[in-house]
C-alpha cells in the first residue's frame, strides 16, 4: 500500500539517491513502512513519529516577513505540536513602512526566494516537513501568464439578422467558427444551423430569408480571471491548465525562481490548491485535440454542443468533457508531477473543481488531497481519499478546518476536533490546518488573520492546550496510516452521465457529483453499519476487497466499465442497482457500443439486486452484507473508518453531534480480544467486545481488535459514585494578561465568569481560578474527580450552503483549561467529558487547586474598533473581503455551572 508509481529522484533510484546525496528524497519519506501486526503497533502507539503530526498551511502576507519573524513562529510552531508548514503567499496587509521595518517583498524576487530558503533552513533543523505552494494566490497564474495562456473559455456570440456590424473581438480572441441558424438569439434551432465561413465583414453575411435568422460566432476566448488573493507582484491571469505551453511558462517563471531557494534540500512537496478556474470550458487546440482522440470533427457540432436539443447534443457534450479532463491530465497534472519529480520533490494536488477532472485523474499527482468536512454527503475528502485506496497511496491530506467557526478567532479546541474527526472518517490521515498566519509584532493583536479562515497560532489565548490537540490528531493521523484501509462498499461515480450533461461555463464532474450523490443515498450507506469508498468506470479494475458496489441511477456507460461490473461480480462481488441502470454508450464516438451494453447489462442487472430508490437502498443493503461496524443506535450520528493489519482490526470510531449516543460494540471482525487505545495520552485499556459504547458529544475512541492479549493490559472499569461530592467556591481570579489583553487586578471573591462585568468582558486571555478544599487521599480501587458540569447541545443556525461549520455545544468551560493540583499539572481539558481524575496528586488535608481558563481573541477584538483597510486597498486594490467581523460582542468566557471534587470506587457491575 505504499506504491509511488514513476517517483525518481533525478533518473537515480530513491535509495541511491539518498546514499549519494546524504539528503532524504521527500519521495523516499513518503514510501515509509506501515506497521502491519499488533504488537508492532502497540511499540509505537505510545510515542508516534513526527511526520504524522498536524501541518499547517503559513500565510505569509505580502509578503512582508524578516527572518527574526520567521524563526519565532517556526519555533512556535514546532513547541505547540505542529510537524510542518505550507508556504504560501498572499495578498499584503501592511504598506510599506522604513521605520516600522516593513517591507513588502515582489513574489519571486531574489529577496523573497532568501527567505523562503531561511524558512526551510529553519523548519529542517527542528525535523519539520516543508512544503511550497508553486504560485501566489490560487489558482496559479501571474504576470508571466499572456492573454494567450490565459484560463480559456469558448464565446458564443448569437446575433439576429440581419445586423449592422460585427462585434469587435478582444485581445486574445481567435475564431473557431461561425453558422446561420433558425430562431433569435436566446432559442436558436440547433439542427437548422449551417456553417459558414468566420465573418470579416457584415457584407459577407447571407440575408435573412424572410424568417427568424441568427449567426452563431463560435470564439476561442478566456475567462480573463485573475489569481485571487495574489501577493505583491503575483498579479496577473490564471493560466490555461488545459495548455502545455501555459504550464511550462508558469514553472520556468515560478517553480524555477522558487525552487532555487532551496539549493540542494527541496521541499517535501509542491502543492496546487483546488482547482477553481471558473467558465474553463475551451482551449486554442480543443478541436484539433478532439479530432485526434475522438475521431470525428467537433466544429460541425458546436451548435448543438452550446443549445442541446438534438439527440446527438449529450452524446457530443460528454466526448468535449472527456476531451478536457484529458487535456487537464496530460497538459498540468502530468507537467507538475514530472517537474517535481525532477527537483527530487513530491506533487501534492487538489484535484477536483473545474476545470473537469475525474476521479481517474487522481492517478498523477503523487499526493492526492482532498477538503471538506461532509462525512455524509458527497465531498472532495472522500473523493481523495477514495481515489487513494483505490490507487494504493497510504497518505490522504487534506485542508482541514477552512471557514471553522466564523469570524476568524472563533474557532476553539473543540470544533477543531469536531471536525478532525469527520475528516478521519472520511478516510484522511494527515492533517494541514487551515491555517497559520504570519503576524509580526506591528500588527495590531491578535495579530493578522486570512480573510475566511479561523487562526491557529500563539495569538489565539487557548494556544497552550494547542500540544495536546496536536498530540490527539498526531496519534489519530499515525494510527490510521497501519495496515490496509477496509471499507466495503464501493459507490460508482456517474461521471460519464455528468459529461453529458456539461454545458459551456459548466464542466465541473465534482459540482455535478454533489446533486447525482445524494445525501440520501451518503446515508443509506453510512447509516447501515458501512464505510464508502467512490469509484468512477475507469477504476473499476481497482476495487480492493470491497464485498459491495452500489450504482446510484445511471444511464451512461462504457462498454470497458460494463465488462469490468462482469469481472467483479465473477470475483465474488455484490451489486445493487438504484433507480435507472446503465443502458447506452457514453459518447458519438462510441454510441455504437450500445447494444453490446445492454447485452452485457441486461444478465447483469437480473443477477443483482436492484431497488427503484434511495428510499429502499437502506433495506438492501442489510439484506446483502452484513453490517461492518454497528452503528444503527447511533441517529445517523456515528462515523468510523476500519484498517486491517495482518493480525488485528482497528477502527476509529467519532460521534459527529453534540448528542451523546449509545451503540453496541458489534463489529464484522473476526478477533476475539478488545482493547480501547487512549490517543490524548497513549493507554491502552482492555475491553469487551461486545459491550456497549457511550460517545460523548463529539466523542472518539480508538478500538484494536486482535487475538493478541496483552499481557497485565489494564481492564476497563465502570466506576460508581461513593460519598457526597465536594462543592467547590471561594474562588479567586487573577487575570495575567495576554499579548493583546493587559492585566488586571486579582480579585479575592469572584466568579467564574468573567465576561458578566463590563470591566473584564473584553479581556482575552488566560484567567487563572485558585481555591483550596479539604479531602482525604483515595483509598485502593477508588478514583476522586473533578467534575464540571454537563455541557449541553445548542441548536444548528447554520444556514443552508454557508460555508464551513462548528461544534454545536455550549461546554462548561470556555474554552479550554489546565489543572493544577498542590502545584503539579493534572492535564487538559477541552472537549467532553470535562473531568480529570486527581487520584495521583492529591492528598489527606487541603488542597490547592487552580483551573487556568482560556477563551479567544474575539473578546479583544471586539473591544476594538474595527480595522481600516482603506489606504492599503487604495495602493493594491480590493484582494479580499473579511467576513463575519462585523459587530463583534464578546463571548461568554470562564467557568459555567458548579466544579465538584467526586470520589468513585471500582464497580464489578458488567459494563452496559
Amino acid at each position: 500500500m505504499n506504491r509511488i508509481v514513476g517517483v525518481r529522484c533525478s533518473g537515480l533510484t530513491l535509495a541511491v539517491f539518498a546514499a549519494m546525496t546524504a539528503v532524504v528524497c521527500p519521495a523516499d519519506l513518503h514510501a515509509q513502512k506501515t506497521v502491519q501486526t499488533v504488537e508492532q503497533l502497540r511499540e509505537v502507539f505510545a510515542a508516534p513519529p513526527n511526520d504524522a503530526r498536524p501541518m499547517v498551511r503559513w500565510w505569509w502576507f505580502g509578503p512582508a516577513v524578516s527572518k527574526d519573524e520567521i524563526a519565532r513562529e517556526i519555533r512556535e510552531m514546532h513547541e505547540g505540536g505542529i510537524g510542518g508548514f505550507e508556504l504560501a503567499s498572499v495578498y499584503p496587509l501592511a504598506l510599506d513602512d522604513p521605520q516600522k521595518g516593513i517591507r513588502n517583498l515582489r513574489y519571486g524576487s531574489p529577496e523573497m526566494v532568501e527567505m523562503l530558503r531561511y524558512a526551510q533552513q529553519q523548519g529542517r533543523a527542528l525535523g519539520m516537513r516543508v512544503d511550497l505552494t508553486l504560485g501566489s494566490g490560487w489558482p496559479f497564474g501571474g504576470p508571466h501568464i499572456p492573454i494567450e495562456q490565459a484560463a480559456g473559455r469558448l464565446k458564443v456570440v448569437a446575433i439576429s439578422l440581419p445586423l449592422e456590424k460585427l462585434p469587435e473581438m478582444e485581445a486574445g480572441d481567435t475564431p473557431v467558427a461561425a453558422f446561420v441558424a433558425k430562431g433569435t438569439p436566446q432559442h436558436y434551432d440547433a439542427a437548422t444551423a449551417k456553417q459558414i465561413e468566420f465573418p470579416k465583414n457584415v457584407g459577407a453575411l447571407p440575408s435573412a430569408a424572410g424568417e427568424s435568422q441568427v449567426v452563431l460566432l463560435f470564439i476561442s476566448s478566456h475567462t480573463k480571471q485573475t489569481v485571487k488573493r495574489a501577493a505583491v507582484g503575483g498579479e496577473g491571469y490564471v493560466l490555461d491548465h488545459m495548455s502545455p505551453e501555459a504550464t511550462e511558462t508558469h514553472l520556468r517563471a515560478v517553480g524555477d525562481a522558487l525552487l532555487g531557494g532551496f539549493n540542494d534540500v527541496p521541499p517535501y512537496a509542491i502543492f496546487s490548491d483546488s482547482l477553481e478556474v471558473y467558465g474553463s470550458d475551451w482551449t486554442l487546440r480543443l478541436p484539433e485535440e478532439f479530432k485526434k482522440r475522438r475521431g470525428y470533427d467537433l466544429i460541425p457540432h458546436l451548435p448543438e454542443l452550446v443549445a442541446g436539443g438534438t439527440p446527438q447534443a449529450e452524446e457530443v457534450r460528454h466526448d468535449w468533457g472527456v476531451t478536457l479532463s484529458d487535456l487537464v491530465r496530460e497538459n498540468y497534472l502530468k507537467p507538475m508531477t514530472e517537474y517535481a519529480t525532477a527537483h527530487h520533490t513530491l506533487f501534492r494536488s487538489q484535484t477536483y473543481g473545474v476545470p473537469a477532472a475525474t476521479l481517474s485523474d487522481e492517478r498523477v499527482p503523487h499526493l492526492p488531497e482532498g477538503e471538506g468536512p461532509q462525512w455524509n454527503s458527497f465531498s472532495f475528502t472522500r473523493w481523495t481519499s477514495s481515489a487513494n485506496h483505490l490507487f494504493s497511496n497510504n497518505i490522504t491530506s487534506a485542508e482541514t478546518w477552512t471557514w471553522l467557526h466564523s469570524p476568524a478567532f472563533r474557532a476553539t479546541p473543540l470544533d477543531m476536533k469536531a471536525e478532525a474527526d469527520r475528516m478521519f472518517v472520511e478516510g484522511v490521515n494527515q492533517i494541514i490546518g487551515h491555517g497559520w498566519p504570519y503576524s509580526p509584532s506591528y500588527a495590531t493583536e491578535p495579530g493578522y488573520s486570512l480573510y475566511a479562515a479561523a487562526v491557529f497560532n500563539a495569538h489565539n489565548p487557548w494556544w497552550p492546550v494547542m500540544p495536546d490537540v496536536a498530540s490527539y490528531l498526531q496519534r489519530v493521523s499515525w494510527m490510521l496510516r497501519q495496515g490496509e484501509p477496509a471499507n466495503d462498499v464501493a459507490l460508482l461515480l456517474p461521471e460519464d452521465d455528468a459529461q453529458a450533461e456539461f454545458e459551456p461555463g459548466k464542466v465541473s464532474v465534482t459540482d455535478a457529483m454533489k446533486v447525482k450523490i445524494s445525501q440520501g443515498l451518503m446515508k443509506a450507506i453510512l447509516n447501515t453499519g458501512h464505510n464508502v469508498d467512490y469509484v468512477d468506470g475507469a477504476a473499476l479494475g481497482d476495487l480492493h476487497h470491497h464485498p459491495l458496489l452500489v450504482v446510484p441511477p445511471t444511464h451512461r456507460i462504457s462498454l470497458a466499465a460494463a465488462h469490468q461490473l462482469q469481472e467483479y461480480v465473477r470475483g465474488g462481488g455484490k451489486v445493487i442497482f438504484v433507480g435507472a441502470t446503465p443502458s447506452m454508450a457514453p459518447g458519438l464516438k462510441d454510441a455504437q457500443d450500445t447494444s453490446k451494453i445492454q447485452d452485457e447489462m441486461k444478465p447483469l442487472v437480473a443477477a443483482s439486486v436492484h431497488v427503484e430508490s434511495e428510499v429502499d437502498l437502506a433495506a438492501a443493503i442489510e439484506r446483502t452484507i452484513q453490517p461492518d461496524f454497528d452503528v444503527r443506535g447511533g441517529d445517523g450520528a456515528i462515523g468510523f473508518l476500519h484498517r486491517r493489519l495482518k493480525n488485528a482490526d482497528v477502527y476509529f470510531i467519532a460521534n459527529t453531534s453534540a448528542e451523546s449516543q449509545t451503540i453496541p460494540l458489534h463489529t464484522s471482525s473476526l478477533y476475539h480480544h478488545a482493547e480501547w487505545w487512549n490517543p490524548e495520552n497513549g493507554t491502552r485499556q482492555a475491553g469487551g467486545k461486545e459491550q456497549a459504547i457511550v460517545l460523548e458529544p463529539y466523542g472518539s475512541r480508538l478500538l484494536v481488535l486482535s487475538d493478541a492479549a496483552e499481557k497485565g493490559a489494564s481492564s476497563q472499569v465502570m466506576m460508581k459514585e461513593t460519598g457526597t461530592p465536594i462543592e467547590l467556591s471561594h474562588w479567586s481570579a487573577a487575570f495575567p494578561g495576554s499579548r493583546g489583553s493587559a492585566p488586571l487586578p486579582t480579585r479575592t471573591e469572584s466568579g467564574t465568569v468573567w465576561t458578566e462585568e463590563d470591566a473584564t468582558k473584553f479581556y482575552s486571555g488566560e484567567v487563572r481560578y485558585r481555591t483550596t478544599f479539604k479531602a482525604i487521599a483515595p483509598k485502593r480501587a477508588q478514583h476522586v474527580f473533578l467534575h464540571f458540569t454537563e455541557g449541553k447541545a445548542v441548536s444548528d443556525t447554520q444556514g443552508a450552503g454557508k460555508n464551513g461549520m462548528r461544534a454545536w455545544y455550549d461546554a462548561p468551560i470556555r474554552e479550554a483549561a489546565v489543572v493544577y493540583l498542590n502545584g503539579k499539572r493534572v492535564g487538559s481539558l477541552w472537549h467532553p467529558p470535562y473531568e480529570l481524575d486527581l487520584a495521583k496528586l492529591i492528598t489527606t488535608g487541603e488542597n490547592k487547586l487552580e483551573i487556568r481558563i482560556y477563551n479567544t481573541a474575539i473578546n479583544e477584538l471586539a473591544g476594538q474598533p474595527p480595522r481600516d483597510y482603506t489606504a492599503l486597498k487604495a495602493k493594491y486594490g480590493d484582494r479580499f473581503q473579511m467576513q463575519d467581523m462585523e459587530n463583534l460582542q464578546p463571548i461568554p468566557s470562564g467557568i459555567f455551572g458548579p466544579v465538584q471534587v467526586v470520589y468513585r470506587i471500582e464497580s464489578k457491575a458488567t459494563l452496559p
